[in-house]
């Protein structure tokens, strides 16, 4: 009879304790979202920050803990329109189907001020394309092995086929863009004076040096 009624009493109390827990955490994200606006005249987003963070951004993530705000990229951002005049994000892109990744690029555009500027970091499909390449680089090579040996083990054939296949379909890819595809989406959402750059590298200071993906693939097949 006790455990029947504690049954209930944990149907009741769960819901209750889930939704106070999921209105403490909102809470606490308006606050930081609040403190870091108020205190920053130069306002930059970092969306996607995982281990990387920026000072005197604002950086966001799905998980949050600490300094990290909670942000569905996938959703409209908590952000009244022209908010930001910088936003950033590396190796987020490429996670998002086609049309979800217009409609983020999009919402990047709306919180942005005019003048504003947004980088975005991600693979390019040529890469994989000169990776099916017969006349491979020594550093097409090497990254062929090293990817076999790091993610393909059940497999342990040295073949660019199932590399190709492992960048698709592991990690959560959606959809890989060229430069051409990504400028087009860019110019389409409003975006002008687009321009292309190597990792670290940018005429904007406060884009250059920030993309931290090289710490887990190495600089050299991060480039």
């Amino acid at each position: 009879m006790y455990l029947k009624k504690h049954k209930k009493l944990l149907k009741i109390v769960k819901p209750l304790f889930l939704f106070l827990l999921q209105w403490r955490h909102a809470l606490c994200n308006r606050r930081m979202i609040k403190r870091y606006l108020e205190s920053h005249q130069i306002r930059k987003l970092q969306i996607g920050s995982g281990l990387n963070i920026l000072k005197d951004w604002l950086n966001t993530d799905v998980s949050s803990y600490g300094e990290i705000v909670f942000l569905d990229a996938g959703k409209r951002f908590p952000f009244a329109e022209e908010t930001f005049h910088y936003i950033y994000n590396e190796h987020l892109l490429e996670h998002f189907s086609y049309q979800e990744g217009v409609r983020f690029i999009r919402e990047c555009y709306r919180v942005l001020k005019p003048g504003g500027k947004l980088r975005l970091s991600t693979p390019d499909l040529r890469f994989l394309v000169d990776l099916y390449r017969e006349d491979k680089s020594e550093l097409q090579k090497r990254y062929v092995s090293w990817a076999v040996e790091s993610f393909l083990n059940d497999v342990k054939i040295y073949f660019d086929t199932f590399v190709i296949n492992n960048f698709f379909y592991n990690w959560g890819h959606a959809f890989i863009y060229d430069y051409k595809t990504l400028k087009n989406v860019l110019e389409e959402c409003g975006y002008i004076h687009i321009a292309r750059h190597d990792l670290g590298e940018s005429d904007e200071k406060n884009f250059q040096g920030i993309e931290s993906h090289g710490s887990c693939i190495t600089e050299e097949y991060n480039r």
